[in-house]
């Protein structure tokens, strides 16, 4: 009766306690089986282990590729290259909203530029007026002799290899460069003259005085070696003017892609800015990472295929050793379908250990790397954790399939007879 009206009403009958001791039953039949082959599991589960490690590991450097390798792409100079508009120039405040639009955490360096001409010795040299510490965060790889110049020691400059081979002076020593200082009125005066009549004026000026020091010597083997650097706010302050700049040098953690629409966005957002990507070193930067990425999947396909071996000869020669025991559960009655999953049982539990065991273990892995070849830290993607443990669990599902199937062809009286 109990029987025709659960047919009738089409409704699963609830979990009854037999179906929860099968099973905890089936738990422990797989746990037993795997404890009794301890020794030969043992190195499956290391195979596994050590194919997360490296997966995990890599995944983790490939995603954290980008961020490293952009950071040290920066070794090589700006990519980002503000102008001002028209005849304008550029000011503070359309520096700060640029980097609003960028964001601080994208910047590594971001130095304006104002080039003055002054004479020394009656001849003529230009110094660049720029932000000290960030255009050394720019340009790690100029070679300076000395000391670069700080705010704190306005009057120490740097000066380049080709001015002071020219002039003949060394770290420490003096000299004296002269210009025009203009006062308020004149400066208001100016404001209302064109940009030609302001070229002129500017090369009309008065001489003045100012004696600096050279803190150190600039060699890059550009045009560098041919400017005086010193700090912007003392340059505004020797010719008597408020920030103006000719050029803003970015150094931008990003692609191309990014770039582009960091280009764009700060042109529609910021009048008076124009930026120029420098599409050679974003281009290059681009290529170096989609080798280096496509190379970190191509080991890990290798290791996958190579751990999935490692478990498919693990299982069957535990198929082959244990053919008299399956032999007798299915003479006992067993149909291959518990059998078997049985099996497969042992070999998802072979994937979880050895899955997690090379989650935790993949990121010493790839710290280790990072720290070695980026010399920085790396940070901890969180989701690896799960991807690697139903990655290895999968691939030992996959890889047990074919040794599992195997259990079809054992029949019962032939092995039971010793045949």
């Amino acid at each position: 009766m109990e029987s025709r009206h659960f047919n009738s009403g089409g409704k699963r009958p609830p979990e009854t306690p037999r179906t929860g001791s099968r099973r905890r039953m089936y738990l422990r039949m797989v746990t037993a089986s795997l404890v009794r082959r301890a020794s030969r599991l043992v190195i499956a589960v290391l195979a596994i282990a050590i194919g997360a490690t490296i997966l995990s590991g890599l995944v983790t450097i490939y995603y954290d590729i980008p961020r490293q390798l952009g950071r040290e792409f920066r070794s090589y100079g700006a990519n980002l290259i503000l102008l001002p508009r028209g005849d304008t120039r550029l000011t503070r405040a359309g520096l700060d909203a640029v980097r609003g639009v960028i964001g601080d955490e994208r910047i590594v360096g971001m130095a304006p530029y104002r080039y003055q001409t002054v004479k020394i010795n009656e001849q003529p040299y230009i110094i660049a007026g720029t932000d000290l510490a960030q255009a050394k965060r720019n340009s790690p790889f100029w070679y300076v002799e000395g000391e670069w110049g700080t705010a704190s020691e306005p009057d120490r400059v740097m000066v380049g290899k080709e001015i002071a081979s020219t002039l003949n002076i060394g770290i420490g020593d003096p000299f004296t460069v002269q210009g025009v200082k203009y006062g308020e009125q004149a400066e208001a005066s100016r404001q209302d003259l064109s940009a030609a009549e302001n070229q002129k004026r500017d090369l009309a000026r008065q001489n003045f005085a100012k004696k600096l020091t050279t803190g150190g010597i600039v060699t890059t083997g550009g045009a560098e070696e041919g400017f005086i650097f010193m700090d912007i706010d003392m340059l505004d302050e020797l010719i008597g003017d408020t920030f103006r700049g000719d050029v803003v040098e970015c150094s931008v953690v990003a692609d191309a892609a990014e770039l582009d629409a960091l280009s764009a966005e700060i042109e529609a957002r910021v009048p008076g800015v124009q930026p120029r990507a420098v599409r050679r070193l974003t281009q290059s930067q681009d290529i170096v990472l989609s080798k280096l990425q496509a190379l970190v999947l191509l080991v890990t396909a290798v290791v996958l295929v190579i751990t999935m071996i490692s478990v498919y000869t693990t299982m069957m020669a535990m198929v082959a050793e244990r053919r008299r025991e399956i032999a007798l559960k299915k003479a006992l009655g067993a149909e291959n379908r518990f059998v078997m999953g049985e099996l497969l049982g042992e070999g998802v539990l072979l994937g979880l250990t050895g899955g997690a065991l090379g989650a935790l273990l993949g990121f010493e892995f790839a710290q280790r790397v990072s720290l070695n070849v980026f010399g920085r830290a790396i940070h901890f993607w969180w989701p690896i954790v799960p991807i690697t443990l139903v990655v290895f669990i999968v691939i030992t599902v996959l890889a047990s399939i074919l040794p599992v199937r195997k259990v079809m062809d054992i029949h019962p009286a032939i092995v039971l007879k010793g045949e």
